[in-house]
């Protein structure tokens, strides 16, 4: 006969997991908060080519939530959720670029598109408009459509380094250290930044970066919203997240 499985509160899974390093409640704790790999599986893998098996993310997803668990201190008062979730992403972020899959000339074009933003916004002192972009490019507006749909296709997570969120960087493993006074004082400055940076955008670009990151809409979704087809919120997204880039690379931080 096989043993009843043991059953636990989240606070008692916790406390046995931290004061005892108990498997059991380890384990049960892996099942409780599976729905978070899931989820930010779900969120990367809307714009990923379909060669990209979601269960690959999921799989790598959970050597980020191990990891969250092994570290997490409950009596830091933080909640898991928040202290999980960047390090579940990261997890991914980590595997889906050791695949390396996006095309050279993809990573070429995103680099081109992100330099003449920081150019033209350096010389005008505002943001470039698209037809100013491709100009600078020397292509015109519709194959500047293309390359923006190009770099959507290929992002893996596409605010990796330029969160909207005020959650700790994906990198950051060490929950001690991230709250710390010091890179507590970091972290509050760059959202500061980001936060000018973001109300900076043209307010199209400013939508669809607040739809999908705090309102959790999908492309589709904001597509409705908009008025517009989901390709068209895709080339968007991915204009805004590289002005975002422009803008955060000129504040130094990369």
């Amino acid at each position: 006969m096989n043993p009843r499985p043991v059953r636990f509160t989240v606070a008692e899974a916790w406390q046995a997991w931290v004061t005892a390093r108990d498997l059991a409640a380890r384990e049960w704790l892996l099942v409780h908060y599976a729905s978070l790999i899931k989820y930010v599986a779900g969120r990367l893998a809307a714009g990923l080519p379909r060669r990209v098996d979601t269960n690959d993310l999921v799989s790598a997803g959970m050597f980020g939530l191990i990891d969250a668990i092994e570290r997490f201190d409950p009596g830091n008062g933080a909640k898991f959720e928040t202290y999980a979730v960047p390090r579940i992403r990261g997890a991914i972020l980590d595997s889906l670029r050791s695949l390396d899959w996006v095309p050279r000339t993809v990573r070429t074009r995103s680099r081109r598109i992100q330099d003449a933003i920081t150019e033209l916004e350096h010389e005008h002192g505002r943001t470039p408009t698209d037809a100013e972009i491709a100009t600078r490019l020397e292509i015109d507006v519709d194959e500047l459509g293309t390359w923006l749909s190009d770099v959507a296709a290929a992002s893996v997570g596409p605010l990796d380094h330029v969160t909207v969120d005020a959650q700790p960087a994906a990198d950051d493993r060490d929950f001690n250290r991230a709250t710390t006074p010091h890179v507590a004082v970091e972290a509050s400055e760059m959202r500061a930044t980001m936060r000018r940076a973001i109300k900076s955008l043209p307010d199209k670009e400013r939508r669809v970066l607040l739809m999908y990151y705090e309102d959790n809409l999908t492309l589709a979704q904001i597509g409705e919203v908009l008025d517009v087809t989901e390709s068209r919120v895709s080339q968007i997204h991915a204009k805004a997240v590289l002005q975002m880039r422009a803008k955060m690379a000129a504040a130094d931080y990369r």
